[in-house]
């Protein structure tokens, strides 16, 4: 049977592909099956949250949507993205409910814990294709425990454009609604520029130019990473600092307390978050527990760069890297292949889902502290 036709173990058959710049090549993505749903979510006026100061609550909104999803599925595996003040996932027909479930409970939960308003949309790929746009996958191995799902084709674009205008809503669930967040976390400090500035950047192919100028802009781009040190990862090797009390530790409190009172949730959380800290001070395993090693992984486990649909970058920056890569994407706009946005600041943030972390495969979602992806869409708009 067809790969594409055949949605029983679609995306388990997908082998994560090591090397970052393959992705580049379309027969890299493999197209998903015609039966499945794709599910977009995003904040209502998150460049006016952001201006607003609320970045940290607006990356915890959208990263909550995969965590409620994938607790939903039960660890299942399956193709999400993190888009900066929403996210985007692909689920076979079977899935459908738990996901529609699990998109509605985040919307009410954002409304009520947060006073900001969610659109999510769950649309069927077989009218993405009818409407002249694609859906294909790959899968990206960051580290040997994680892999991000690659999104190419158009189609999320299309289904977030739908969404925006009302489409294929997913109302929100009832008041009081919660949904399950465990493992949602903001605990690591911002990680601040080492080269210069963090770059956010957000390549996209023009609908109808010829793909193969994006293709090129795409590799060129990338290659001119690598004369950063480690690519332009924004995260140490060492992985991010740990400070005590958290920055984060408020906007998780108010994440994850569920039916709880607030303030009492918040109190155990300051105590679990100085005894982890005191670990990471002193690095001393417990209990199957490599404070120094969990550190490491963070780093290695993080999406600073990714394809959905188009190409979505967060970078630990110099001049000179940002000034070729400002050149190589102004002559691919002016040709016609590209549109893109770009956001300079001082730092980073990481949004986690750690589901144990005695495990190798706790997922970390990058973007630029001030804004990032959403400033960077912004200019796109603007253009």
């Amino acid at each position: 049977m067809d790969r594409a036709m055949d949605d029983d173990g679609f995306y388990d058959r997908l082998r994560p592909q090591a090397d970052f710049s393959s992705l580049v090549a379309q027969d890299s993505f493999s197209p998903v099956p015609g039966d499945w749903l794709v599910a977009t979510a995003d904040i209502v006026d998150s460049t006016g949250e952001i201006g607003r100061g609320r970045y940290k609550t607006v990356n915890m909104a959208g990263a909550a949507v995969i965590a409620a999803i994938m607790n939903a599925m039960g660890g299942r595996a399956f193709p999400f993205v993190f888009g900066g003040d929403g996210a985007a996932f692909a689920i076979a027909p079977r899935d459908a409910e738990r996901a529609r479930a699990a998109l509605a409970a985040v919307r009410r939960w954002t409304a009520e814990e947060f006073g900001m308003q969610m659109r999510a949309a769950l649309v069927p790929v077989a009218e993405i294709r009818a409407a002249g746009r694609d859906l294909r996958l790959a899968r990206f191995a960051a580290s040997p425990g994680v892999d991000y799902a690659m999104f190419a084709g158009g189609g999320l674009a299309w289904a977030e454009a739908r969404m925006k205008a009302g489409a294929y809503e997913v109302p929100p669930a009832p008041p009081g609604t919660q949904p399950d967040l465990t493992g949602l976390s903001c605990r690591w400090s911002n990680l601040r520029a080492r080269n210069g500035c963090i770059l956010s950047l957000v390549v996209q192919p023009v609908p109808g130019a010829d793909p193969e100028g994006f293709v090129q802009v795409a590799r060129q781009v990338i290659g001119l990473t690598g004369a950063l040190s480690r690519g332009g990862h924004p995260v140490p090797a060492s992985g991010p600092e740990v400070r005590w009390p958290p920055p984060g530790l408020t906007l998780e409190a108010q994440a994850r307390h569920g039916a709880a009172p607030l303030p009492r949730y918040r109190l155990a959380l300051l105590v679990k978050t100085l005894v982890a800290w005191l670990l990471f001070r002193t690095g001393l395993p417990v209990g199957g527990f490599d404070p120094a090693s969990y550190a490491a992984q963070v780093g290695a486990n993080a999406d600073f760069r990714k394809f959905d649909d188009g190409l979505k970058m967060t970078l630990d920056c110099d001049a000179a890297t940002r000034d070729r890569i400002v050149a190589a994407l102004d002559a691919a706009a002016a040709a016609g292949a590209i549109r893109y946005g770009l956001h300079a600041q001082d730092e980073a943030l990481v949004t986690c889902f750690v589901p144990s972390v005695r495990k190798h495969d706790h997922v970390h979602f990058i973007d630029g502290a001030a804004g990032g992806y959403t400033r960077a869409a912004a200019q796109i708009k603007s253009a």
